[in-house]
């Protein structure tokens, strides 16, 4: 698969005439639930020569490729993810921690993860991750029958909570990171290990009966959250560094 993803993204480099700088896997297999039959979800970031960007018309700025067999594989212009970097935009961020990476070219990626830093809004991520928690909980897991797979989609954005409460910084892509180094009790950490080692393994998660330990935890973290007020994002708007790094990514890369 290596190969093919390999493969595939010279050929979206010679289709677009583009440079991609950064390639990763990102959704369950970046997050560390893969099932055993799971997607590769390729993400990437890429760059245009100067005269593409020097045009008075706005152009596409996503390259979104047919699903083939397990393979999704799209990406985002170098400058559309800048203006995402500038907001916190979470889904990105997960793309640089990503833990699986195909292709890091250039010095671009790694610039990336220092300027997060600089531009990362606690609230803006908060706002996020309660929003997907929130809208998952609703959708699978209510009743005493649930959609026991979807537990993931619920439990990591509220450990990406905890951990941005706790001021840890950006939050971690993989999801077991999160669920060693934060203090959870030793029966739901057990929990946890147990679905991960089913998952893994292949068993079927359809529709089952709650696990309690689980189901406790995350209505617990939801009613409590449901109490506290998350502050308003604060959007750097002073551009002067991000338009700097953008020129000279052309220049190294072009």
């Amino acid at each position: 698969m290596q190969q093919l993803i390999n493969s595939r993204l010279v050929e979206i480099q010679c289709d677009n005439n583009i440079k991609i700088v950064y390639a990763c896997e990102s959704g369950s297999r970046a997050w560390g639930f893969p099932s055993a039959n799971s997607d590769y979800d390729v993400r990437f970031i890429y760059i245009h020569s100067m005269n593409w960007y020097l045009s008075i018309d706005e152009k596409r700025d996503v390259i979104e490729c047919p699903i083939t067999g397990p393979l999704d594989i799209n990406g985002w212009d170098l400058r559309k993810a800048l203006r995402l970097l500038r907001k916190t935009n979470p889904p990105l961020l997960e793309w640089l921690g990503s833990p699986i990476i195909y292709l890091e070219k250039y010095t671009t990626a790694e610039r990336m993860r220092g300027l997060a830093k600089e531009y990362y809004s606690p609230s803006a991520c908060l706002y996020h991750y309660l929003h997907m928690a929130r809208g998952n909980f609703r959708e699978y897991l209510q009743g005493e029958t649930v959609w026991v797979k979807k537990y993931f989609y619920v439990l990591r954005p509220i450990l990406a909570m905890k951990w941005i409460e706790e001021e840890r910084g950006i939050v971690p892509t993989d999801f077991n990171v999160t669920v060693e180094k934060l203090a959870l009790s030793p029966e739901l950490k057990d929990a946890i290990a147990k679905l991960l080692e089913s998952k893994r393994a292949g068993n079927e998660l359809d529709k089952g009966e709650k696990i309690p330990v689980i189901s406790n935890f995350i209505e617990g973290e939801l009613a409590r959250w449901e109490n506290m007020k998350v502050p308003r994002s604060i959007v750097d708007t002073h551009n002067e560094k991000l338009d700097e790094f953008f020129r000279e990514s052309i220049g190294e890369v072009w």
